[in-house]
């Protein structure tokens, strides 16, 4: 299956995502969020964002993977970070971006007070169509 990335051009044309993606008829993947657990179930990279940001989303990959998608296949996210600073929020979305590549799909980025495990920074969720 394919994802249709939608573009506007009535919206302001430099964000680094689409504004909002299609897919056609077919099965529909949801995510729990994916958090920064190694496999023995503890947090890695207390208070570095950029590391917890990779291992959420290799995690997310994993069970994109498990569900037979991909991040290509990936129509929206939320990237969630507990803290205040813009600039955690910021180093956070530069490796979920880079991770997605050109496939920008539409995003939320939101900074909250506090995610479910101790010391952690980072969570992602996904909404993917299921390749055909």
């Amino acid at each position: 299956m394919t994802v249709n990335l939608v573009r506007s051009g009535s919206l302001y044309p430099g964000v680094p995502y689409a504004y909002a993606s299609v897919a056609p008829r077919g099965s529909l993947i949801f995510t729990a969020g994916a958090c920064p657990l190694d496999d023995r179930g503890e947090v890695v990279g207390a208070g570095d964002v950029r590391a917890q940001a990779s291992l959420a989303v290799a995690n997310l990959a994993t069970a994109l993977a498990e569900s037979g998608a991909t991040l290509a296949d990936v129509l929206k996210t939320t990237v969630f970070v507990a803290s205040a600073e813009r600039a955690d929020l910021v180093a956070a979305w530069d490796v979920v971006s880079a991770a997605f590549g050109e496939h920008d799909a539409p995003s939320t980025l939101l900074g909250v007070a506090v995610l479910g495990y101790a010391d952690q920074l980072v969570e992602i969720e996904a909404v993917a169509v299921a390749p055909g």
